[in-house]
């Protein structure tokens, strides 16, 4: 199996994302599967240009993409993807898009098609805090989520993939008081729990994740 595992680089201020970081120090093979790293710029459509052209040149089983949650007191594995970009800050093109399809020709959702709840259950075996995320928000990583299911059901059937969510680093919350974090060692084993249950798991495990609100 290979997996091509997608971070994206700094945005909104931040002189460091967590995403790319935590990304780069995932060992090259999990639980047998091959791993490929990729950075992506944190812009709407460039993004999903750099993603398409690495599915196409390394042909993986699955795509992972990881991406900063600042605020989030744990890792997120996210459940679905919605057609909008809604843009709350501008993206690293200075862009903001507001209330558009990230793809005319798209249906309203994709779900993510990888194990999802297995996922959680993995990187909290780590005791690492983890659970099921029922929105991406309306920013680049929705738009990749989104935009990554889109390109494989209309360019590669058969694939897989999704996205995690993961907090700040500690360097990060130092000027936002009261803010969650997670050191990047801890964020990197977890996502090695979520790759391990991607790789042994045929089909997802049937345990409450969902939220009241």
């Amino acid at each position: 199996m290979k997996i091509l595992v997608t971070g994206f680089d700094p945005f909104g201020g931040d002189k460091i994302n967590p995403a790319i970081e935590s990304v780069k120090k995932l060992p090259d093979e999990i639980a047998g599967a091959q791993i490929i790293k990729l950075e992506i710029p944190t812009v709407c459509h460039q993004s999903l240009k750099v993603i398409d052209e690495a599915i196409a040149k390394e042909n993986p089983d699955v795509v992972l993409s990881v991406g900063q949650a600042g605020g989030r007191t744990d890792m997120t594995v996210e459940r679905i993807g919605i057609n909008i970009d809604d843009c709350r800050i501008p993206d690293n093109a200075g862009q903001q898009i507001i209330d558009e399809p990230v793809f005319a020709d798209g249906p309203a959702a994709y779900f993510s098609n990888l194990p999802i709840k297995a996922m959680v259950e993995n990187i909290r075996q780590k005791q690492i805090p983890a659970s099921v995320s029922n929105t991406a928000g309306t920013f680049v990583c929705n738009h990749v989520l989104y935009g990554v299911r889109h390109i494989i059901e209309t360019k590669y059937p058969g694939k897989k993939s999704g996205f995690i969510h993961i907090p700040f680093l500690p360097e990060q919350v130092i000027t936002r008081p009261n803010t969650a974090s997670m050191s990047l060692d801890t964020i990197v084993e977890g996502l090695i729990a979520a790759i391990e249950a991607i790789v042994t798991t045929e089909d997802d495990i049937k345990v409450t994740g969902g939220a009241t609100h």
